[in-house]
């Protein structure tokens, strides 16, 4: 994954009869851009920005412009973070300086969002599809995804570890998908967009000689097929 954060210098504004936010006397209004490094916009991103001393959380989703904005205090410091399917990334700081007048930053993100996604903390019962309920948070925010980007279509990849033969591994890997699309499905998310792949135990991305190495390979992916 790629990214850049460019943020230009404070520019003074002069307050104007606008639907559009305006900047306050104590605190500054920074637009942020987000695009792929074809700077094509994109759209239906979230971004969050953290105040270091209050903790303060600000969201806001990119428009079909690729852009959001967001009012920030003067005199204070935020992270700027990037959410991907259910990650939240720090990738930059942004000090915004105590100033009279009126003022805005203009920033943009520059971001490669990778095609496959591991899913974290998406489990199942012991040798069967049953999903535990501790999946739930993790499948909620993909859905939170998938309602964000409404032409977004996926691959739904079930992988398994190398216990058991072959041919029950990889039937239970597309069983597990299958779970996974249901439960999408059960939340709003047509059916059209889900494919369900079962991939058994022929793509590792670690040794089985271990626990560990067997928990990674026991893993569901998100694959994007349509932007």
């Amino acid at each position: 994954m790629k990214l850049i954060f460019i943020l230009t210098t404070l520019i003074l504004t002069i307050q104007v009869m606008s639907q559009d936010p305006q900047p306050t006397e104590d605190k500054a209004l920074m637009w942020v851009t987000v695009t792929n490094f074809d700077k094509k916009p994109l759209v239906g991103e979230q971004v969050e920005v953290v105040a270091i001393t209050t903790k303060e959380t600000q969201k806001a989703i990119t428009n079909n412009e690729g852009k959001c904005w967001f009012l920030l205090n003067e005199g204070e410091t935020y992270d700027v973070k990037y959410k991907e399917i259910s990650e939240l990334t720090d990738y930059s700081k942004v000090e915004v300086p105590k100033e009279e007048g009126l003022f805005e930053f203009q920033a943009i993100i520059m971001y490669d969002p990778p095609k496959v996604y591991t899913l974290r903390n998406v489990h199942f019962d012991t040798g069967k599809a049953t999903l535990k309920p501790v999946s739930f948070e993790a499948l909620n925010e993909l859905v939170d995804f998938l309602k964000r980007k409404s032409t977004v279509e996926i691959e739904i990849a079930g992988h398994t570890d190398d216990v058991g033969d072959d041919d029950s591994n990889l039937k239970l890997s597309q069983q597990r998908a299958e779970s996974v699309k249901n439960y999408l499905v059960s939340k709003g998310i047509a059916a059209s967009r889900l494919t369900p792949k079962g991939y058994g135990e022929t793509r590792f991305i670690s040794k089985n000689d271990t626990e560990e190495g067997k928990a990674m390979n026991r893993r569901t992916e998100v694959k994007i097929l349509k932007e």
